[in-house]
């Protein structure tokens, strides 16, 4: 018996040592923790239960059989964040370069399995060189099993993946079908092919970092949705966004107890509008005010700034908030901001996150390079997200809501459950010049006439009451109570039951 133990003993010590000392050496030199110390900072202290600790390649060729290590390049299992089970694999640089064999992607689809099976949330934080080479398609098929699995506990647990270093090739496709994925800066990339390839074939002289670097895919590609600037930093925020998340599609969001009343009223929003109708504010200013402690998780804020995502809390209990931002392109749509929005919805209401819309809106961004680039069918993209939800859904119309761009934003036509406006609200097709522009096309040389009738027009359609007649705003409200009724309306739909007509799946314009 005690011989048993200290193999054991042994072996449990190979594991842990990874590549060896040295190599974890150089880990550290590069700013990046190990596999395993990544783990113990992630989840809460003694709370990591290990899987396949044991597990090593089956690969023969290429001297492989001359070199095995225990676990094989990935550390897997599961534990608890704050309290709340997660599974989570931490791949091990120093073993392989943490490349992925048939054996590692076995221990990868294990934890995912099961994660789907319990409804717990899977986080992957990755540091891989790819494939394993020497094993050929035996490594391809175990990135196809690991993929399989990332679109089945799609909508059914929460998927996040942090990249803490090389992500190349086929093993970027597993984190783009997570729900979210974090970078690192300076220490992590993604790309398909790497810059030696893309000069070969392209003849682009272009460095890693430029190519697929955190902040490359945080400001340009809109891939990642946040970069961090050190492994510590990113761990320790990973711990709190996995508190504004639900641990599967069957349960509602968690709620944590908060010392912010729900009827607390916030007078400095009474102005926060502009006279000028054209002058811009900030409206994070008004998220952070209406949200439990003014604390509001973003996601993406370096893409697509001309509108706002991110999760929130209201009386303890987690909310989507999307917002136009007048801050940046005058609030407009466009392509990326569309897509940006449209995605952020719908895991919202894959995960019953009740929605948040802030609308100021002028109406999609005009020219070629949009309509070339498709924003018909990517602003269809919002349109389809909101339409689709079920989740409760509340609008809020600070000023200007125009156009196709007032439907597209959660509104009432598309099952929107409470809708208010602020008294500055600008609800019409078009902004008073352009529409009097066309309307009254010939008096267009007499500028007394022009003004005139754009007074006249925005007395008339340039406010809420309009659509306050017909029902498709519910109530006008003042910007102080913003905060107030917005809790009131979530504990009245807190059990909202609305379902969408049986079908095997909808086909979202892509």
């Amino acid at each position: 018996m005690q011989e048993i133990i200290r193999q054991l003993e042994e072996k449990r010590n190979r594991a842990r040592l990874g590549g060896g000392e040295k190599r974890i050496a150089s880990q550290h030199a590069k700013g990046k923790l190990a596999a395993r110390e990544r783990i113990e900072l992630l989840l809460d202290p003694d709370s990591f239960e290990e899987w396949d600790m044991f597990k090593e390649h089956r690969c023969t060729d290429f001297g492989m059989d001359q070199q095995s290590i225990p676990s094989d390049g990935v550390v897997t299992g599961y534990g608890t964040v704050n309290g709340r089970l997660v599974f989570v694999f931490s791949q091990d640089f120093t073993v392989f370069g943490g490349s992925l064999s048939e054996a590692h992607a076995e221990k990868i689809c294990k934890i995912m399995d099961k994660a789907v099976q319990v409804g717990a949330p899977v986080i992957g934080l990755n540091d891989s060189g790819g494939a394993r080479i020497q094993e050929g398609v035996a490594s391809l098929a175990g990135y196809a099993e690991v993929f399989q699995r990332n679109v089945m506990a799609s909508g059914v647990v929460p998927q996040i993946s942090m990249i803490m270093g090389p992500c190349a090739g086929g093993a970027v496709y597993s984190p783009a079908m997570t729900d979210f994925i974090f970078m690192v800066k300076d220490s992590s990339y993604m790309f398909v092919t790497g810059p030696d390839v893309v000069k070969t074939v392209t003849h682009e002289t272009v460095t890693a970092e430029e190519l697929g670097g955190a902040m490359t895919h945080s400001t340009k590609s809109g891939v990642a949705d946040l970069a961090f600037e050190n492994d510590v930093e990113a761990l320790l925020q990973l711990r709190r966004f996995i508190d504004f998340l639900p641990s599967s599609n069957k349960e509602k969001p968690p709620v944590r107890p908060t010392p912010d009343v729900p009827d607390r009223k916030e007078m400095s929003l009474d102005t926060l509008i502009p006279d000028n109708p054209n002058k811009p504010y900030d409206m994070k200013e008004l998220i952070l005010k209406v949200v439990d402690e003014n604390d509001f998780f973003e996601i993406q804020p370096g893409y697509a700034g001309n509108i706002i995502v991110g999760f929130g809390r209201m009386e303890g209990r987690t909310v989507g908030f999307v917002a136009n931002q007048p801050m940046v392109l005058a609030g407009c749509l466009d392509i990326a901001s569309s897509i940006k929005a449209a995605r952020f919805v719908r895991f919202c209401d894959s995960f019953n996150i009740p929605i948040v819309t802030f609308v100021d809106v002028p109406g999609f961004l005009p020219g070629t390079a949009q309509e070339y680039g498709g924003i018909i069918k990517h602003g269809a993209k919002l349109l389809y997200a909101f339409a689709e939800a079920t989740v409760p859904k509340i609008t809020i119309i600070t000023r200007k809501a125009y156009g196709g761009a007032y439907d597209v934003m959660s509104s009432k036509h598309l099952r929107g459950d409470v809708n208010f406006a602020w008294p500055t609200a600008e609800i019409a097709v078009m902004g008073p010049k352009g529409a009097v522009e066309i309307i009254f096309r010939q008096d267009m040389g007499d500028a007394d006439k022009i003004a005139a009738r754009t007074e006249e027009y925005r007395q008339k359609f340039a406010n809420p009451f309009i659509a306050g007649k017909r029902g498709f705003i519910d109530d006008v409200i003042m910007p102080h109570s913003t905060r107030k009724r917005i809790c009131r309306s979530l504990a009245m739909l807190k059990d909202k039951d609305l379902k969408n007509p049986w079908k095997k799946h909808g086909n979202i314009p892509l």
